[in-house]
This record gives C-alpha cells, sequence and structure tokens, in this order.
C-alpha cells in the first residue's frame, strides 16, 4: 500500500515552551486530544527517546491501538513511530517566528490489510483530517493560556541529524 500523509500547520500566540508543555504535561495532551483517543504510557510518561506508548481509540469492545515509540527528539521536535492498524510516524516540529510559534504536524502512514484500507477510505479519511484540524485549534487554545516562561526544554538533546537536515522555514515545507 501507498505512503499516505496528512500535514497541517498552525500558529500561535504563545511561546515554544508552552506548546512544549502541552506535549510534556499528559494530562494538558489528553485536553488536546481527540475525546475517543487515549495514550497509555507504558511507565511513568515522558517523552524522551526511546520512551513507548499505546493510543488508543475508545471504541467500546474493539478498542483499536497504535503502539508508539518516541524515535526523535529534540527542542521543538516529537516523532512517534507506530505500529497497529496502522505502520508509520508522526511528528510534531515547532519553532518561534517573529512573535508567534509555528507549528506543523506530519502524521505518514501506510495500512497494510487492504480492507482495513478500504473501510478508512470510505470512512475514516476525512473525519480524521478534520479532527486533526480540531485538535490543532484545541492544542493552539490551551497553549496560549499557559505562562510564557517553563523550563521543560532545558535539557532536551539537539535535533537528530535527520532533523536538522529538513526544512527550517514553512516556505520549504510541503503541506
Amino acid at each position: 500500500m501507498a505512503e499516505r500523509c496528512f500535514q497541517q500547520a498552525i500558529a500561535f500566540q504563545a511561546s515554544c515552551a508552552a506548546v512544549e508543555a502541552c506535549f510534556q504535561d499528559l494530562e494538558l495532551m489528553h485536553r488536546w486530544l481527540n475525546p475517543l483517543l487515549r495514550c497509555r504510557p507504558e511507565g511513568d510518561w515522558n517523552l524522551d527517546r526511546g520512551s513507548r506508548n499505546r493510543f488508543q481509540i475508545q471504541i467500546p469492545l474493539i478498542y483499536p491501538s497504535l503502539e508508539c515509540v518516541v524515535c526523535d527528539r529534540a527542542e521543538g521536535l516529537i516523532v512517534w513511530q507506530f505500529e497497529g492498524f496502522f505502520q508509520g510516524t508522526d511528528t510534531w516540529r515547532w519553532w518561534q517566528e517573529g512573535e508567534h510559534t509555528q507549528l506543523d504536524n506530519c502524521f505518514r502512514f501506510r495500512i497494510a490489510k487492504p480492507w482495513v484500507a478500504w473501510g478508512f477510505d470510505r470512512v475514516a479519511a476525512g473525519v480524521t483530517q478534520r479532527d486533526m484540524q480540531a485538535q490543532l485549534q484545541r492544542l493552539k487554545a490551551i497553549a496560549e493560556t499557559l505562562p510564557v516562561a517553563s523550563t521543560v526544554t532545558d535539557n532536551l538533546p539537539s535535533p537528530s541529524p535527520e532533523a536538522a537536515a529538513s526544512p527550517s522555514t514553512p516556505a520549504d515545507r510541503p503541506l
């Protein structure tokens, strides 16, 4: 099956640290995630490279889930790699631009089972894209209410060579 990519961007009137806090704090993250989606960490919640968790859709009886691992992490960057009914990555990148923080989210995935892909295309693709936009709006609303100063990024590693080589300006980033 071909790789698919749902990509979107948004600007915040919030600091990069406030955006970071929306990921670092699992309670805040659950406020902006789809209400039917729960993130369940293996052990304590953290976003260190190698940390594992499960994103589970709250559909009674079946509870489909994606097993995820943080495969890249740096200041302004989180990349989850996942397996389950999809295989792929969910990349979140944010940076300061003037008085705003810009955020890009790129959800790249493959659906291995043709019958799952067929159902996704007919039922869930449009809903998923609309929900991703709604998540960004909720994330923005939360980040813009948080204090400007924060120290959550103090001990983060530098971007990986792959992240450092990726485009650094919105004009260079495909949508």
